[in-house]
């Protein structure tokens, strides 16, 4: 089929499916759901919402913060060349969705600026429907939509291409990388190089931080050389440095507000921080833990960040949560009678044979929220309140996640 066949039919699909009627055809999945969240969301299907535009001072903010800035030069090495020459043009985005940088074919760069496709626009899901940036910061995963898969009609003449792109450190989404322009360029190569760009962005990034690693093990060495008792230096994201009288934990899960002083760490207990160039150094205090946790709070309510906050006698504690642990816990959470490893692993592959990953994960979640959770079967510790939080629409629940559990609640 053509591209002008193809775009027609994809058009009647949408006819169809804006009318309530039997489509002509099957969407992809992926575009089908994400037309659900964009109806729950209540975006007009004609021209969107109304997206404010960042002030010049707020993008550049934006642009000095992120880590996305330390490979903009390999990124436009990649891809803007390609761009310009099929009439396209490059698209960076930060996790909000909101566009920090755009180079590529000035023709269509004028183009975008009539869509409003323009440096500190909004182009997540619910301000302007699918599209291959706010599809791909939902699904955290690369995404081409063509056409008329886009929900609103001003954009039908477009396609575009996007890969999320994750921060190695903690697997944080740092934003999206795009190629957009005329439908009718549309090319079937686009995603995969759009996405092996994207990964060798990342490897860049990975490639930074261990050698920032290194610059806090010189500075952090010599200070644990004279402590006694047990410490460790960690980076800004809990990243192992440098240790000292114990065991080198690869990571240390860090609260979401890190500040000098004590401090209770459930895989720690009782530590004591103060601040290095890059990092924290942690004195591990040798006194009694706390007890344990009363109570614990599972917000899955957002369609990109996922949180656990934790509260008892040592106070309170938030840690942000990664795609693979918001769905563990989530199931958990709806299963307050435990899971055996084989029942989790048919709730997030489908495939009860998949126990080693199960326990794997497990074994770090329950290092990282020592005291909240217990085995045999797998389930929240007895005696903890358990507040879950979801999201209004059923449909925004962990809108990334292929797992059956995740779907079935989703339906």
């Amino acid at each position: 089929m053509g591209v002008r066949d193809s775009a027609r039919l994809l058009a009647s699909v949408r006819e169809a499916a804006l009318a309530g009627d039997a489509p002509p055809a099957a969407l992809r999945t992926v575009i089908g759901e994400s037309w659900l969240r964009v109806l729950n969301h209540g975006v007009d299907p004609d021209i969107g919402r109304h997206s404010t535009l960042l002030s010049t001072e707020e993008i550049e903010h934006r642009r000095q913060s992120s880590p996305l800035g330390d490979v903009m030069p390999l990124l436009r090495e990649g891809l803007v060349s390609v761009a310009d020459i099929a009439s396209h043009i490059m698209v960076v985005t930060d996790a909000d969705g909101r566009v920090l940088w755009r180079d590529g074919s000035l023709a269509v760069r004028k183009s975008a600026d009539r869509l409003g496709f323009a440096e500190g626009a909004s182009w997540a899901e619910d301000v302007v429907g699918t599209n291959a940036i706010g599809t791909a910061l939902v699904t955290r995963a690369p995404v081409q939509v063509h056409s008329a898969e886009h929900f609103v009609r001003t954009h039908h003449a477009w396609t575009c291409a996007a890969a999320p792109l994750h921060d190695p450190r903690d697997g944080r989404l740092l934003g999206v990388v795009d190629i957009s322009g005329p439908a009718a360029t549309l090319h079937p190569a686009t995603l995969s190089l759009v996405t092996a760009v994207t990964r060798v962005a990342e490897g860049e990034l990975r490639l930074r931080h261990w050698a920032s690693i290194e610059r806090l093990r010189a500075i952090a060495a010599p200070l644990l050389a004279r402590i006694e008792g047990k410490a460790v230096a960690v980076d800004r994201n809990g990243w192992t440095a440098a240790v000292t009288a114990m065991a080198p934990p690869d990571r240390v899960a860090l609260p979401l507000s890190v500040r000098s002083g004590e401090v209770w760490l459930p895989s720690l207990g009782m530590c004591s921080l103060e601040p290095l160039p890059g990092g924290w150094l942690i004195r591990v205090g040798d006194r009694q833990r706390p007890s344990a946790a009363s109570r614990v709070v599972l917000d899955v309510s957002l369609p990109r960040a996922w949180a656990v906050t934790v509260s008892g006698a040592a106070g309170c504690w938030a840690q942000q949560l990664s795609p693979r642990h918001a769905e563990l816990l989530f199931v958990l959470a709806v299963h307050r009678g435990g899971r055996s490893a084989a029942e989790l692993a048919h709730d997030l592959f489908g495939d009860a044979g998949r126990t080693v990953t199960v326990r794997a994960e497990l074994s770090r979640l329950r290092r990282n929220l020592a005291g909240v959770l217990a085995h045999r079967p797998y389930r929240f510790a007895d005696g903890v309140d358990v507040e879950l939080i979801r999201p209004h629409h059923p449909a925004d629940l962990l809108p990334h996640s292929q797992a059956p559990a995740v779907l079935a609640a989703r339906a």
